[in-house]
């Protein structure tokens, strides 16, 4: 483990600056460290005075982030943490105005590069894509991954970042991806706290970089405590690097070099960060950089007072140690500058920042301005008592937000409802109008909607002939990832069992031996960072399948799935993508463990992510072709009981898809119309030949995608018809088949299309026992069907169809 302290001199390369220069630089580097600091102090009383929300800062950590910087190049990643604000400043990724713009969540790009006012403060991102969604030239600009909040959650994806330098060094078929990577040079330079080195996702991640041998450089910024709770209780000998010394790097040069400086010491910083980058950009070495006695001058958030958890001694020490005074004192003591200029500085940080501040906050004003003005002038034109009080509150306010002034234009229209009064309908048409803007302020992006949109791929259907060749479904999905690999060097596949086995039920049979190692492996028992590879490899021009080997398990990763992937897109306002695919299984295997649908966990969490239930494995293959044609993330979910089911292989195996959110009516008929997906499909199948039997005539609409359902609203053209519905599924209850109802009833308006209570047929409130009477009387049996279908029937017709029971 290498250590530096005070006393270490940095190597500023004298033969290139001149001593002016190196002054200059210092005074240069003290300037932003000031900036930053009076950011942060101004930055909390913004919140306090109640014009912010909440507020996060980055104080006491300002040199070792501006160390850090100067090892960033162009092409360079950041996988960040909230208390990067320095950093952020350094590399351009903000500014005063904008990083106040972001604390006030001012809905303008423009004002708010980083999101558009929908993240918080200290969220930090870069853009890298056009206005037109296609990729901008990575390697000529400083790449900043968009920040989460979730704690340790920034280093999944720096994995896949990190992996595809490799990739882009190894692999010279990849060498015409100019705009991602300069032959591999880059690094990624990932920032954690030491409170979130406790967390699971980050030694998983140490793991697995570590394994790879990957070019980052992990910073570990530890000022003590994790909120109030100090070191000692959060980490074994209350130290992270002593910890972490199993993982140095050995004889043979495997492991990280570790690196222990003190976030006061500059000039060992500045070595250090020297030191680090070198080696991961040359040698694609990993380096961790234990940051150690930092202070948080100002407490965790602008929540409360840090003075409430830590000691009078801990307090007088933090003030003694803060790192920018401790540059001061080494500035004064090295000749570097005078106590006069220092104090100038100091002085002109201030009143820059204040004015910025300022700045800012009028701009956020004046944006707002133009909708209360227009809202004050119409409610003004309105002559009726009824409007006088949504008026007058307007009118009173003397600080503007949005919601104060659509709530009370609300007000006023709920007022005036059902009378034609002179101006409501102004009123109302602004409002109207107004809606799409606030769409596109809020709400919009939860996918890019780029002209390679998964919506607009070309539906093509599958061929076959005479010859057309019957086997079993993995067959298919084996030949049609033969021939993508094949015609394509992004693609990349991995996960637990993936390369040398082929995955456990063969779908990459045989194609590790054909297309290499590199590009189809195996991973170790790691759900949350096999998500955040791909993640990293997809926001970097490649083309990854991550595999999680059971939908059941697919909960290890929610995390990195719900908190970075799935709100990539919607955070920055369209101005990120990663388009990777999850394959994974699930279904009607027999075993707690093996047999889940937790659709309802998904459909909850994975908003911004496409959610394909094939019932087959031709449905699942056309499936990741349109996928493979597209830019936006999903996730498939493969029937379990159905890698050895006949079916017959089409011609076009790699070509022909399956439109994104369109149902297809598999099965015809005009009593009850039966929507499902998945292994319950067949069920549904098999129970409809009973039914036939009894003079009962089904019509079977498979989902085939549950987000987006049915946006050609085949359900509703079949209720036309039948009248009855029926949701048949095998999640929980009131989960997956409620929503499915939700979208028939309510956006498709089926409810009126009904003549008797639409029903829902779901597993049990329990996980599945094992062996197959567990699955019998847990999860919908052909039985349970022909029997729900039945009594539904005859709720309407018991002459003709008596009550079974």
């Amino acid at each position: 483990m290498s250590n530096t302290n005070a006393t270490h001199n940095v190597d500023f390369d004298s033969s290139k600056l001149s001593f002016e220069e190196f002054r200059d630089l210092i005074i240069s580097d003290y300037r932003l460290a000031v900036e930053s600091r009076q950011v942060s102090l101004l930055g909390r009383k913004e919140v306090l005075t109640g014009k912010a929300k909440f507020g996060i800062f980055g104080d006491g950590k300002e040199l070792a982030q501006i160390a850090l910087s100067k090892a960033f190049r162009n092409g360079d990643w950041r996988s960040g943490y909230y208390r990067d604000q320095t950093m952020a400043m350094a590399l351009g990724f903000t500014d005063v105005y904008q990083f106040f713009s972001q604390l006030y969540a001012t809905p303008d790009l423009a004002i708010e590069p980083a999101s558009g006012g929908r993240q918080m403060n200290c969220h930090f991102s870069t853009q890298l894509l056009d206005g037109d969604g296609q990729w901008l030239n990575q390697t000529q600009q400083k790449n900043s991954a968009s920040d989460i909040s979730t704690t340790g959650g920034q280093m999944a994806r720096a994995v896949g970042l990190g992996l595809a330098s490799t990739y882009y060094r190894d692999n010279e078929a990849l060498r015409y991806l100019k705009y991602f990577s300069d032959n591999g040079n880059e690094v990624v330079f990932c920032n954690i706290g030491n409170a979130s080195t406790s967390e699971g996702i980050f030694w998983e991640t140490i793991n697995a970089i570590g394994v790879k041998q990957l070019p980052l450089v992990v910073s570990i910024w530890d000022d003590g405590y994790g909120i109030s709770v100090p070191n000692d209780v959060q980490t074994t000998k209350s130290d992270i690097s002593q910890v972490l010394k199993g993982f140095q790097t050995d004889e043979h040069g495997v492991g990280f070099e570790i690196f222990r400086v003190c976030g006061w010491d500059y000039p060992g910083l500045c070595e250090v960060y020297e030191k680090a980058a070198d080696l991961a950009r040359e040698k694609h070495g990993p380096c961790i950089v234990h940051v150690c006695e930092m202070t948080q001058p100002q407490g965790h958030s602008t929540s409360g007072s840090h003075e409430r958890y830590k000691t009078g001694d801990r307090l007088k020490w933090e003030e003694e140690y803060d790192c920018n005074l401790k540059m001061r004192h080494w500035m004064l003591e090295s000749g570097i500058a005078d106590e006069e200029t220092l104090l100038i500085i100091e002085r002109e940080c201030k009143e820059k920042v204040r004015a910025e501040q300022r700045r800012a906050w009028t701009d956020y004003q004046q944006l707002l301005q133009v909708d209360f003005d227009q809202a004050v002038a119409l409610l003004s034109n309105i002559d009726d008592e009824r409007v006088e009080i949504p008026l007058k509150t307007l009118q009173s306010l003397t600080e503007y937000a949005l919601h104060e002034i659509y709530g009370n234009v609300r007000r006023a229209l709920r007022e005036l409802r059902g009378d034609a009064v002179d101006g409501k309908e102004a009123l109302l048409d602004w409002y109207n109008k107004q809606q799409k803007i606030n769409q596109d302020r809020y709400n919009d992006f939860l996918f890019s909607n780029t002209t390679n949109s998964p919506s607009l791929v070309e539906n093509v259907q599958p061929e076959y002939d005479v010859e057309s060749p019957v086997v079993d479904g993995r067959e298919i999905l084996n030949a049609c990832f033969r021939e993508h690999f094949a015609k394509d060097d992004r693609l990349i596949a991995f996960g637990e069992d993936v390369g040398k086995i082929g995955d456990v039920n063969q779908g990459f049979a045989g194609l590790q031996e054909q297309f290499g190692e590199a590009r189809i492996f195996d991973t170790g028992i790691r759900e949350s960072t096999i998500i955040g590879k791909g993640i990293g490899l997809a926001m970097r021009g490649l083309r990854p399948i991550a595999e999680i080997q059971y939908l059941d398990y697919l909960i290890y990763a929610l995390p990195v799935l719900s908190d970075d992937l799935a709100s990539l897109s919607y955070r920055t306002k369209g101005r990120q993508k990663a388009p990777l695919i999850i394959r994974t299984r699930g279904h009607r295997l027999e075993g707690v463990w093996h047999s889940g649908s937790p659709m309802s966990v998904l459909l909850g969490a994975l908003r911004g992510i496409h959610l394909c239930v094939p019932r087959n494995m031709t449905q699942a293959a056309g499936m990741y072709n349109m996928l493979l044609k597209s830019d936006e993330p999903a996730l498939v979910v493969e029937c379990l009981n159905g890698y050895r089911l006949k079916e017959k292989m089409p011609q076009n195996v790699s070509d022909f898809t399956v439109p994104l959110g369109v149902a297809e009516i598999v099965r015809e008929g005009h009593d009850i119309t039966v929507v499902s997906y998945g292994s319950t499909l067949r069920v549904v199948q098999e129970a409809a030949l009973e039914l036939e039997k009894l003079g009962i005539s089904l019509e079977i609409v498979d989902a085939q995608y549950l987000m987006p359902f049915d946006r050609e609203k085949i359900c509703a053209t079949s209720l036309q018809k039948t009248n009855k519905l029926l949701v048949v599924d095998e999640d929980f209850p009131g989960g997956a088949s409620a929503y499915l109802l939700s979208q028939i009833l309510e956006d498709q308006q089926g409810y009126y299309l009904l003549d008797s209570q639409p029903r829902t047929l779901t597993a049990k409130s329990h996980r599945p026992p094992y062996g197959s009477d567990g699955d019998y009387f847990t999860k919908p049996s052909v039985d349970d069907v022909i029997e729900t279908v039945y009594a539904m029937i005859s709720e309407t017709n018991p002459q003709k169809y008596p009550a079974i029971y």
